[in-house]
């Protein structure tokens, strides 16, 4: 038995070091990559269900000669695991988000992820810093969440001219 020991090497003290500092640097260049990516696609929830409010507010224009709220357009969010709260405009699409849920205002399922209280009575549907069209044009509707809990929010608009969806405002994921 102890002679096959004799003829097995094994790796030295210095020799694992080096390993796990090799995979100590991997892990550090490669663990923010994959949470700025994992955010980026977080962000593609809020586009997707912004551009599907686009739709459905050109549908409900197209038959009723206005932009309606997300109640009046029909408007719901499909299942429970929303990251962002979603606002539209009230009154009659032009006016600011009264923050009823489920008339104008979607509220963000996932507590971590939420960003602040509801919205009060005279809060805009817009992002701040976004553009919007004047009110008696079109709708804007917003999108907001803090999705890698840093304290910048994540903001998205989409408005008649389905203009917002290209740049967050403000942008919560760093590139």
């Amino acid at each position: 038995m102890s002679k096959q020991l004799k003829g097995q090497k094994g790796f030295t003290l210095i020799e694992l070091m080096i390993v796990v500092a090799i995979i100590g640097i991997l892990a550090a260049i490669a663990i923010p990559n994959f949470l700025r990516y994992q955010a980026k696609s977080r962000q593609s929830e809020a586009r997707t269900n912004l551009g599907a409010v686009f739709v459905s507010e050109t549908s409900y224009f197209g038959e009723q000669a206005r932009y309606g709220s997300f109640s009046e357009i029909g408007y719901a969010l499909a299942g429970t695991s929303n990251r962002y709260t979603y606002r539209s405009p009230a009154l009659l699409g032009n006016g600011p988000s009264s923050s009823t849920v489920g008339v104008d205002y979607i509220p963000c399922a996932l507590p971590v992820a939420c960003a602040g209280s509801p919205p009060s009575d005279a809060a805009p549907a817009v992002p701040s810093g976004a553009s919007s069209v004047p009110a008696t044009i079109g709708f804007t509707a917003s999108a907001v969440a803090n999705i890698d809990t840093d304290p910048t929010i994540d903001g998205w608009s989409v408005n008649d001219q389905k203009g917002g969806l290209q740049v967050a405002v403000p942008d919560d994921v760093t590139t």
